[in-house]
This record gives structure tokens, C-alpha cells and sequence, in this order.
């Protein structure tokens, strides 16, 4: 996968869980730090269930479940 796409993937990522998980979106540069991470995040926890997702599609849903997974731990840690 080009970087290019790497970091499109990203900034889609980054929005769309911003959008599910009720904040609105970051910014460009947020939306693919958490993109990215969340990329790194989702590859990580798919991995572990064993769960494969290829292609475009797949590399979304990965990093926007990794996104979102992100989402949520910033907020339990911020609540504490």
C-alpha cells in the first residue's frame, strides 16, 4: 500500500470515528494522527482475533475500529 493511501486511509479513519463516537471530526492533522494510530491499533487487535481484512474496505474498517477503540480508551483515561 502506498503512503499516499496510508494517509488518505488515515484522515478517512480519523473522521469517521469522530463521527461515530459523537465528537465531529479533528481536524485534517487530528483526524490522521488518530487515522494512523487507530490503523496500528485495529492491525493489532484483528490480528490477536484472528480476523483478516484485505483491500481498500478492509484497511478502512481496521483502522476506523482501531480509531474508535482509541476514542474510547482517551475517554476513560481523561475520566479518571
Amino acid at each position: 500500500m502506498s503512503l499516499l493511501w496510508f494517509l488518505l486511509i488515515g484522515i478517512a479513519a480519523g473522521w469517521l470515528a469522530g463521527q461515530i463516537m459523537g465528537n465531529g471530526g479533528y481536524g485534517i492533522l487530528g483526524d490522521l494522527i488518530l487515522g494512523v494510530i487507530g490503523a496500528i491499533v485495529g492491525g493489532y487487535l484483528f490480528g490477536a482475533l484472528g480476523i483478516g481484512a484485505g483491500g481498500l474496505i478492509g484497511a478502512l474498517i481496521t483502522a476506523t475500529v482501531g480509531a474508535i477503540v482509541l476514542i474510547a480508551l482517551l475517554r476513560l483515561i481523561k475520566k479518571a
